[in-house]
């Protein structure tokens, strides 16, 4: 019974860990700080992947009727589906926010494109976007 006690201890553990991890990913969305967002889906992928071969280990194991009898462990149980219910929903409202960001950006950047016309966009030399006119149209040769 104390190994699948500690599995679900650890199942316990990686479902609040995935709580704060989706907390801090939807602050990185709020903030557009790609790096972090990228960082914390990888980090996504490891906690539920570990979710996932617990919850198989768990199944498995020969004491899984103690789930049910154990009033710890039933507990415990009924805590970690609770704080994964709750992850799908934040991981959920995460997508959108980063969905919603998207669009916004495309749609920020189709507006750019076409308030420049006929004209082209480059770079200064401190990194400040600049129209040009389109090449070749000011020849005297």
């Amino acid at each position: 019974m104390a190994a699948l006690k500690d599995l679900v201890e650890f199942q316990y553990q990686n479902a609040q860990a995935l709580t704060e991890l989706l907390e801090n990913e939807k602050i990185a969305i709020t903030a557009r700080v790609s790096a972090d967002i990228e960082a914390y889906a990888k980090q996504k992928i490891t906690l539920v992947s570990q979710l996932n071969n617990t919850d198989q280990r768990i199944a498995t194991h020969p004491d899984l009727a103690t789930l049910v009898e154990d009033d710890d462990l039933s507990n415990m149980v009924a805590d970690i589906r609770t704080l994964v219910s709750r992850c799908q929903e934040a991981n959920a409202v995460n997508g959108e926010a980063l969905t919603r960001a998207q669009m916004s950006f495309n749609k920020l950047n189709n507006l750019m494109q076409q308030s420049l016309g006929k004209t082209g966009m480059t770079y200064t030399e401190t990194g400040k976007t600049r129209g040009v006119s389109t090449l070749g149209t000011n020849l005297k040769a």
